[in-house]
């Protein structure tokens, strides 16, 4: 079992040949701190847009190191954080936009990803999201209820006996299924990006740390870049930058990957629609089945380190890998004997109130997009389309969307949020246990751990 070495994703593709670095300091009209799905869709659109634009990149290891390349595979329509609040801010109609915009995303991606040529291993087989004791059950019922208010979430109830026939994860009771979501190989999406980029001009500096972003510059260890505007799309490492140690936390998430499972396992599972899969569970799992017919099952492990260090090349701790395990045979127990192949981590941008956000301060030049909670797949391409429109000048549709430059508190100093989000997720696992045993009804524990995060859940 391979543990780390950034992502079973990149194992399996091989990694692009490395970019050079930063030659010394130079003038962009835009630079783009993050060589990640953010990174890459802006100077992507820009390209596009307005091709005479000298737009450069810097990265600090390699293009698609971070999260882009780590992350569980799902292209999914979910509004970061929920449409609710938006209701209360903006009012009902800018959240159905929202909603409408992250719908046309997902395809929007598939979209792009053929025209250039990209075979990320995509299949839009929607997404399936189990419940299997009674207060999921209960949360499942409710969540349905309140997505079929929404015209355009095309969300059905499945019964116990539908869902099994659909993907047959052991005691299931019901599960949600809507069509707005596909499987991707993260990895593959991230190098076409990459090259198609480059393709238009783009120029990527690899192995360039960026310490410091300032009006119109960028300060790396190998010359600073000045520019007309400077995008931070640096997601789950936003803390390491000077003065944003506490903008975003750096969530951990982890994976592991099974080896290829037998037609005979595969016979008794069922999953032939490469739905992604989740779960009505507190500390929920994520899942798909990859393209050489793997089980790729996530959760978030050690979700949180001291000094919101961020990454040691996707090292993984035991007893994450063994709770992740244990996970999947309870759904699957065909899969009991099966080797685990490959485990990582990765980290996730979280704002305060864990909601995604775009933006673009015209006087300083500053721009940023992310704090995505593990939904960027997708959003991320929104976000470079809307900074795309916002660093040109232009009023649409996406730059009026409410997540635009939205503002979030920043988090507590340590050890507050060292001890808060441990007590956290605690809460939250004490309360699947719970769940699953003996109660029938959703532990107060997880209610109280909601209204205490300000979550979205």
């Amino acid at each position: 079992m391979i543990n780390g070495d950034v992502s079973f994703w990149w194992n399996q593709i091989g990694r692009d040949a490395p970019r050079a670095p930063l030659p010394g300091s130079l003038r962009a009209d835009v630079c783009i701190v993050g060589a990640g799905y953010t990174g890459l869709w802006t100077a992507y659109y820009l390209k596009k847009a307005a091709p005479q634009l000298r737009v450069v990149v810097l990265e600090q290891r390699f293009a698609g190191y971070g999260a882009s390349g780590r992350n569980g595979g799902w292209l999914a329509n979910s509004v970061t954080g929920g449409r609710g609040q938006y209701v209360k801010t903006h009012g009902r109609q800018a959240a159905e936009n929202f909603q409408l915009r992250m719908n046309e995303t997902v395809d929007e991606v598939i979209r792009v990803a053929a025209l250039e040529g990209i075979d990320a291993d995509i299949v839009k087989g929607g997404e399936y999201i189990v419940a299997y004791d009674a207060p999921q059950q209960s949360r499942l019922e409710a969540a349905v209820r309140a997505e079929q208010t929404w015209s355009m979430t095309d969300v059905e109830l499945l019964s116990a006996r539908d869902a099994a026939n659909r993907i047959n994860v052991v005691g299931t009771t019901g599960a949600l299924f809507h069509p707005h979501c596909a499987r991707i190989q993260p990895a593959k999406l991230a190098s076409g990006l990459a090259r198609a980029v480059e393709a238009l001009g783009v120029e990527i500096y690899e192995d360039t740390r960026v310490s410091e972003i300032l009006p119109h510059r960028a300060v790396t260890d190998r010359g600073t870049v000045e520019a007309d505007f400077v995008v931070r799309a640096t997601e789950g490492f936003t803390a390491g930058l000077k003065g944003l140690h506490r903008a975003w936390l750096p969530m951990n998430s982890s994976l592991i990957v099974t080896e290829p499972l037998s037609p005979a396992i595969w016979d008794s599972i069922g999953w032939e629609g490469r739905e992604v899969l989740g779960d009505f569970a507190h500390a929920y799992v994520y899942a798909q089945r990859t393209n050489d017919d793997r089980i790729a099952i996530g959760g978030r492990g050690v979700p949180y380190r001291f000094g919101s260090k961020t990454d040691a090349d996707g090292l993984t701790h035991e007893s994450t890998v063994e709770l992740l395990r244990s996970v999947m045979n309870r759904f699957f127990p065909a899969t009991t004997g099966a080797a685990i192949d490959h485990v990582w981590s990765g980290v996730l941008g979280v704002p305060r109130d864990w909601s995604a956000t775009v933006g673009l301060d015209p006087e300083t030049g500053l721009a940023w997009a992310g704090g995505y909670v593990g939904t960027g797949v997708s959003t991320t391409n929104l976000a470079g389309r809307t900074l795309t429109d916002l660093i040109l000048g232009n009023s649409s549709n996406l730059t009026e969307l409410p997540w635009v430059n939205h503002r979030v508190r920043n988090w507590e100093p340590e050890p507050l949020r060292w001890l808060a989000v441990k007590a956290l997720y605690t809460a939250y696992s004490m309360a699947d246990h719970a769940e699953l045993t003996r109660r029938r009804t959703t532990s107060p524990l997880a209610t109280i751990a909601d209204a205490v995060s300000g979550r979205g859940h």
